[in-house]
């Protein structure tokens, strides 16, 4: 008579994973990882450099009827074309000339001409808005914080497509590959750093409210654009 208390060692018991548990649990694990995904096509980057410089083009057209500034190369050119007569449009894309020497030499030429393209098209697009719209009366607390807003959305799509608008973008980025700081918290600190200098050129309350939107402008990148992820770059 067999003692029930003894198990049979022909029966498995369940305790133990078997190997048809262990290849489970290596499929669970390996469906549990990241898988990476293609990046988008040629079409797809021109598709989206075009929405991505059109917004951001449209963001700037605010904050220039705003006569408010920005950071970064984008409040230079602002600031720049307030004193002088040269257009935004052309300012923009002088100021960057040195930002594309920098990105040739830390992010290569694909990243590079990738964002030549981003802003020849927002001077471009700068351009055309003041032709095709006409603002005469917009609340400077609106169009300042809402030309940010915008101007951090186009950035975003602009970043999701390897491409940027030059000048502290590009700085941003490599700053975040090299030392994981997020490119939106470091471009923050720059950007402000930029618009308490056009103190010299715009009054106290105008450079109050284009460091706020500067702030509105880097929060948005600081909360959405995280490497890693997401999936599609």
């Amino acid at each position: 008579m067999l003692d029930p208390t003894v198990s049979d060692p022909t029966v498995s018991d369940p305790t133990v994973p078997g190997p048809d548990d262990a290849s489970s649990s290596r499929v669970a694990a390996s469906s549990a990882i990241p898988q990476a995904a293609p990046r988008h096509s040629l079409l797809e980057d021109v598709l989206g450099i075009l929405t991505g410089t059109l917004i951001a083009s449209f963001g700037l057209f605010l904050l220039k009827s705003s006569a408010a500034v920005t950071g970064g190369t984008a409040g230079l050119a602002l600031l720049l074309s307030y004193v002088g007569s040269v257009p935004f449009g052309v300012l923009f894309f002088a100021v960057n000339v040195p930002f594309f020497l920098l990105a040739i030499w830390k992010k290569g030429w694909n990243f590079t001409l990738r964002t030549v393209a981003a802003v020849a098209l927002v001077s471009l697009f700068s351009s055309l808005h003041p032709l095709m719209l006409q603002i005469d009366d917009l609340n400077p607390v609106y169009g300042v914080l809402l030309g940010n807003l915008v101007v951090g959305v186009g950035l975003l799509v602009l970043f999701r497509h390897r491409s940027s608008l030059g000048g502290f973008n590009i700085l941003a980025l490599i700053v975040q590959e090299r030392l994981g700081w997020r490119a939106g918290y470091v471009q923050m600190v720059l950007d402000v750093a930029i618009v308490l200098a056009a103190l010299t050129v715009v009054s106290p309350l105008v450079a109050l409210l284009s460091a706020a939107g500067a702030v509105v402008l880097n929060l948005v990148l600081a909360l959405n654009h995280r490497p890693g992820r997401y999936l599609g770059t």
